[in-house]
Order: structure tokens, then C-alpha cells, then sequence
């Protein structure tokens, strides 16, 4: 967990995440990511010099014929350990992708109906900033499925500002690599709860991990030299704050 924290802070301080007093909305889908997210900025606010608050936010998507609702109650138990205010937000989603519209390729559509509904609730509540679980590896796959999928040279920020909603997203954990989340995920005993989405698996992004890591045992080092250049082009945003940029070591794919 120690490294983590030491790479979540290195994260923040390098691209100026976190603002005193800033209330962040960490949204919680029950996954790896987004638990260990919520663990490590939890944690870090015991000690970081910045001051700021966190609470927990899960947009439970309903559920589709045939699949059954998911159990978000060790989630619950999680945050109060933590001692971070959990809300579960009700939805529709998976019914209305799934059942009414048949959606064929449906992560588009989803992953705009869940920012709508948690940033609709975050305005309600006066919170202007979210904290997501992308990590090292999801901003490498991302550049690839823009660079093969849409010829671009792009990929998600570390600090977005939604001007429409007013809304701050931040992307704490961009320097540990989906292997540490993992390990350290299962080290703490996390309550990941079962990703039950019928499009799991079988994605765009998915064929993009997996050429991924087929290259990278062809070619090592490869996502570290392919995250470096994301900072060093720099893509927009991806540049950190000059007087703190430091080389990552390889060591953060492991």
C-alpha cells in the first residue's frame, strides 16, 4: 500500500489535482480500480499537507433480464471503516441499453448515461470534483485505441474541467500500473464486486490490451517509453508541472 500512496501523491502534486478543501467525489463501481482509488485518497488525507475531504459515490446500474442486481453492501462497510460518506445512486441504465434499446456496442452509450446521472447527483450536492480509478495502463490503452481506432494522437487527461457542468475530474492513479492495483488490491482483501455487464470481455479495448501485452513481450519497456512520450509530445495537459517532472521508472507496468 505504501507504494501506492507514494505514487498517488507523486500523481497529484505533479499535474496540481487537489485544492484546500476540495470535496472529492471518488465514483465507486466496485472494481479494483475504483476501490483502491477510494482506499489510497482516503488514506492520503491523514497526512497530505493539502487539506480536503472524500466521499464515495456508486451508480448502481439497474440490472437487465437475466441478470441479477449486484450486492454493494461490503462497499458500504468499506467506506465506514474509512470513515467516507457512502452514497448509492439508483439507475436504469443496464434496462434501457440492454433490453430496450439492444444495444450492439453498448459502451459508448453507457459510458455516457452513468456521467450524466453521477454528475447530475454531484451538482445536487454542490461537489465540483471526481476523483477516477484510470491507472497507468488504462491511459496506455487509451492512446492506442485512439491512435488504431480514430488515427489520433489522444487520450483521456489527468485533469479534465467540464466546463458544461462545472465539473473537475481527476485521475489520481495514473502512475500505478494495473498490476500493482491488482496485487495490492487483493494483499488488503478489497470487496470487488463481479462486473455482470454482458459486454464484458468482449470489447474494443479488450483486443487493445491484448495486442498490448503481445507487444510488450516482443518489445519491453514498451508502455513505459509509450507513456513517457504521452508526457513529453506533450498531449494536452499531459505535460506536469515543469519544476516537479521526474521519469518514471519502468517498474510501474510490474
Amino acid at each position: 500500500m505504501n507504494k501506492i500512496l507514494s505514487l498517488t501523491r507523486r500523481c497529484v502534486e505533479d499535474y496540481d489535482m487537489i485544492r484546500p478543501g476540495d470535496r472529492i467525489a471518488v465514483g465507486v463501481s466496485g472494481g479494483k480500480d475504483s476501490l483502491m482509488l477510494l482506499v489510497a485518497l482516503a488514506k492520503l488525507r491523514e497526512f497530505y499537507p493539502i487539506p480536503y475531504t472524500v466521499e464515495a459515490f456508486t451508480l448502481d446500474m439497474g440490472h437487465a433480464d437475466g441478470i441479477e442486481p449486484l450486492d454493494f453492501s461490503p462497499i458500504g462497510a468499506l467506506c465506514q471503516e474509512l470513515g467516507v460518506p457512502y452514497t448509492i445512486l439508483n439507475s436504469e441504465i443496464q434496462h434501457i441499453i440492454f433490453d430496450l434499446r439492444r444495444e450492439k456496442n453498448p459502451c459508448s452509450m453507457c459510458a455516457k448515461m452513468r456521467r450524466g446521472a453521477l454528475h447530475a447527483a454531484l451538482q445536487e450536492r454542490g461537489i465540483s470534483k471526481i476523483a477516477l480509478g484510470h491507472h497507468y495502463d488504462d491511459a496506455v490503452e487509451t492512446f492506442f485505441m485512439s491512435l488504431i481506432f480514430e488515427g489520433r494522437l489522444s487520450c483521456f487527461q489527468p485533469v479534465t474541467w467540464l466546463d458544461r457542468t462545472g465539473i473537475t475530474q481527476i485521475r489520481p492513479l495514473l502512475y500505478c500500473g494495473e498490476n500493482l492495483v491488482r496485487n495490492t488490491a487483493r494483499r488488503l482483501a478489497l470487496p470487488v464486486v463481479e462486473n455482470r455487464c454482458p459486454a464484458d470481455g468482449n470489447t474494443k479495448r479488450q483486443e487493445i490490451k491484448e495486442l498490448i501485452y503481445e507487444l510488450q513481450g516482443r518489445y519491453p519497456g514498451l508502455k513505459a517509453r509509450t507513456f513517457g512520450a504521452m508526457q513529453r509530445l506533450p498531449l494536452p495537459q499531459w505535460g506536469p508541472v515543469e519544476h516537479r517532472r521526474r521519469p518514471l521508472p519502468e517498474e510501474l507496468e510490474e
